[in-house]
């Protein structure tokens, strides 16, 4: 009678090990690819500040017009040729998909790399305005100045609210098959936005 309690007991005490098995699996998952990730920039996550943003022109409007770096440069040519167009709350939305990208460790992991990722190669760039054979001029200066304040915000750590952790966006004038695979998370604008999804291995 004891040896047939003992047992109940211990397969009581092993019964949660093995159901939690799969979630193991994915915790040595993510902590292989934490430890995968710099000192330098594991700091810059936890030492990020908030940024209290208003999405508005007006709003806008009154931050200081300040410059960056080469990585405030890449992001603010980004929205400018893939978004200037769009409405300040838009233009924060590809920001943010520039961004999440360089946190992603199957991306370059810096802006200019995420943004001339597959530049040279015609039409197999990830951002258009990069391989679509036509010059970047910068024509509308008040609309750079204006998508450079984004820029700058961004790169400095502004909130990333609006997306829900996109990596990819498309206009809704066309329907990449892609599309059809990736959870959307948003709709701002012209743009859908889109998550990629999780891979979890098999073993």
């Amino acid at each position: 009678m004891r040896r047939i309690a003992l047992a109940a007991t211990f397969a009581a005490l092993a019964a949660p090990a093995i159901a939690d098995a799969p979630v193991n699996r994915l915790m040595d998952q993510e902590m292989r690819a934490l430890r995968s990730i710099s000192g330098d920039r594991m700091a810059s996550f936890l030492t990020r500040p908030e940024t209290e943003v208003e999405y508005s022109k007006t709003w806008l409007s009154q931050q200081e017009l300040v410059k960056g770096g080469p990585e405030w440069r890449c992001l603010a040519e980004a929205l400018y040729f893939e978004a200037r167009g769009e409405s300040v709350k838009g233009q924060f939305a590809v920001a943010e998909v520039i961004l999440n990208r360089v946190d992603d460790p199957t991306y370059p992991d810096t802006v200019c790399g995420v943004v001339h990722q597959g530049t040279g190669r015609k039409f197999q760039c990830q951002f258009t305005y990069t391989c679509d054979g036509i010059k970047e001029v910068i024509s509308e200066p008040k609309a750079f100045r204006r998508v450079g304040k984004v820029a700058k915000l961004m790169v400095d750590g502004a909130p990333r609210d609006l997306t829900s952790g996109a990596t990819h966006y498309h206009t809704r004038a066309v329907n990449p098959r892609w599309a059809r695979h990736f959870p959307r998370t948003a709709t701002i604008g012209v743009h859908h936005f889109y998550r990629q999804p999780t891979r979890v291995s098999q073993n």
